[in-house]
């Protein structure tokens, strides 16, 4: 008797490496997701850390300033992570689709901000 199998449905998901195009739909890789969200959240215990040390009457400026850089490093670091995900997952391809004017456009009103 042959052993029956079925086929897996397929994933949706896309794996590191691939991107995700639906339609007119362009959404960030999986690795920069998840790779900014790390960043993200270890911005998010030094913020809570500094807002803690802020209700202490024994708190000193220059640990407070070198906690808030500790932040914006890591804020900059998720944001470079996003960054360079969408360079080499919608820059990189956009002469395949046809939508390089819109993917520089789009960049740089975002660079305005940097």
């Amino acid at each position: 008797m042959a052993k029956e199998t079925t086929a897996a449905p397929p994933d949706s998901t896309p794996h590191q490496g691939e991107h995700c195009h639906t339609g007119n739909q362009l959404c960030m890789p999986e690795d920069s997701r998840k790779r900014a969200a790390r960043r993200l959240a270890i911005a998010r215990g030094h913020l809570e850390s500094i807002r803690l040390s802020l209700e202490k009457d024994d708190v000193y400026c220059v640990d407070v300033l070198r906690q808030i850089k500790a932040v914006q490093g890591a804020l900059d670091g998720a944001a470079t992570v996003i960054l360079r995900g969408h360079l080499e997952a919608h820059v990189a391809t956009a002469a395949t689709r046809g939508d390089e004017k819109e993917r520089v456009d789009e960049l740089m009103e975002v660079l305005k901000y940097v």
